[in-house]
């Protein structure tokens, strides 16, 4: 897949065969529109092409940009889509002024100027332009002229997208990761980098790497402990851990931290790259009476861990 960024220097497309969207997730819903391309642009010998967004538009447009919480960073939007065997992704800078573009204006000067599509996918519900002025119905009324086939996703399967979308992020906060990863159709993961911490984890004889993510952007799961997957410097090969989530009510944390312990490793991993696979949901966090309460709980934790990725 070619990633392409500069808007003015797109190749010349084959057939281009293209849908909008942000993609956030890559989740098993998409793929009903990623057939739809593949199919159009097999049937046209053409190129699949999806135009995506950064940053997100709710983050340019929204009244608070920070509320706003992504299943999948750029880089890994790239990764999912790639696998998915798509020939381009557009990655289109949004900005305050983009958003401003009339309707004919996004059609004329950003869609036909710049893909020369020969089919364009788009919901039945999508909007372009300024305050949303453009749709379907402007691309109904333009296709001839400008000589693009025009496929529409119907009501119900853009329905089942925004459901499947909100369903994930819910399923995420409320700890039920069963149920994300069976809408998203893979491990939900984040990445980042081992940072220092306190080292408190050590002292307890249950040392853990310490995650500043990659993008502050990425949706974390609800506190608590996950039985979960490692990979180190974005390698193939998973690593079974165990994953607290929380602000260590024990010791009366207040800030937010992302504790890995890895099982069997004793490694110095700081600076490296680490993915955290989301296999299940063990407890939510508690808050123990003395430090002896609290190791008997990582123990059973851990027990429990290596119990569900046993299985």
């Amino acid at each position: 897949m070619q990633v392409h960024r500069d808007l003015e220097h797109l190749p010349e497309f084959r057939n281009a065969v293209i849908t909008i969207g942000t993609f956030d997730g890559v989740h098993s819903g998409h793929r009903y529109i990623l057939q739809q391309l593949e199919q159009a642009a097999a049937s046209c010998n053409g190129e699949t092409v999806i135009v995506t967004f950064d940053p997100h538009p709710r983050e340019v447009l929204g009244a608070n940009p920070g509320a706003v919480k992504l299943l999948t960073t750029l880089p890994e939007k790239i990764a999912l889509l790639e696998k998915q065997g798509i020939d381009h992704l557009v990655v289109v800078p949004f900005t305050k002024a983009f958003s401003e573009l009339s309707a004919q204006a996004y059609l004329e000067d950003f869609l036909i100027a710049r893909f020369h599509p020969h089919t364009i996918i788009i919901g039945y519900d999508h909007r372009f332009g300024h305050n949303r002025e453009g749709g379907l119905e402007l691309l109904e009324v333009e296709k001839t002229k400008y000589g693009f086939e025009l496929i529409e996703i119907p009501q119900q399967v853009v329905h089942d997208l925004t459901v499947s979308s909100t369903k994930i992020r819910k399923s995420l906060q409320d700890g039920d990761i069963h149920l994300a990863n069976e809408l998203l159709g893979y491990r939900y993961f984040m990445t980042g980098t081992v940072v220092h911490g306190d080292k408190m984890g050590r002292q307890l004889g249950y040392p853990t790497a310490n995650l500043k993510l990659a993008d502050e952007r990425k949706l974390i799961p609800c506190e608590g402990i996950y039985a979960v997957q490692i990979s180190l410097n974005r390698h193939w090969v998973t690593i079974p851990a165990v994953m607290s989530i929380g602000t260590r009510p024990t010791f009366n944390g207040t800030d937010l931290r992302l504790e890995v312990h890895i099982f069997d490793f004793n490694r110095e991993i700081y600076g490296q790259t680490l993915t955290v696979y989301f296999e299940a949901y063990i407890r939510p966090n508690l808050k123990f009476n003395n430090i002896d309460d609290l190791v008997k709980q990582i123990t059973l934790d851990a027990e429990k861990a290596k119990e569900i990725l046993t299985r």
